[in-house]
């Protein structure tokens, strides 16, 4: 019997990108500083890397899944160019309450749900207990946290424990912090 993988799963705005709102073109996006690094650390520590990310820009109108794709397949590009290979972009463009059309609701794929996780899970054989999370939001770490993902690490400063749901978390406030974690 084969084992089953670890997982590196990152957020994308604001943990891969800077959250500028709404990011939905080259030109808007920044990568952070040190994701390329911890990619190819968690590549060389034989992790399947998956960005799960809540797109509710496509749910509001405020552009297509068409423009999301393009963007994506240019991250992922950016990413092949610096060794690291994104095994698959895990993407919920649905929002329960400003959604349009067939995009509101409160999809089971919508962070903090922990929809996106679990099919990564069956993709790819992941022992979430193995994996790692990087998210911005209380959101990203509630997902993580009802998952079943080992550790689930915060980038950022403000004081998150008010929010339930959490359960074990470490806040980094950079993501060269997040390397020790691997």
């Amino acid at each position: 019997m084969l084992a089953m993988k670890k997982a590196l799963f990152l957020d994308r705005d604001g943990v891969i990108n800077v959250n500028h709102g709404y990011v939905h073109t080259v030109e808007e996006f920044q990568f952070i500083d040190g994701i390329f690094d911890l990619a190819r650390l968690a590549m060389s520590k034989d992790y399947v890397i998956c960005v799960i990310t809540n797109q509710a820009g496509i749910a509001r109108g405020y552009y297509s899944q068409s423009d999301f794709n393009e963007l994506t397949s240019w991250m992922c590009a950016q990413f092949e160019e610096k060794g690291v290979v994104i095994d698959k972009v895990y993407c919920s463009p649905y929002h329960p309450v400003h959604g349009l059309g067939m995009y509101k609701k409160d999809d089971f794929s919508r962070k903090p749900n922990p929809g996106m996780l679990r099919q990564a899970m069956i993709d790819f054989d992941i022992d979430l207990g193995s994996s790692v999370l990087i998210g911005d939001s209380v959101t990203d770490i509630q997902a993580g946290f009802s998952a079943g993902v080992r550790k689930n690490l915060y980038l950022g400063c403000n004081d998150i424990s008010k929010y339930g749901g959490l359960g074990n978390y470490l806040i980094i406030s950079k993501l060269s912090e997040a390397s020790i974690h691997l």
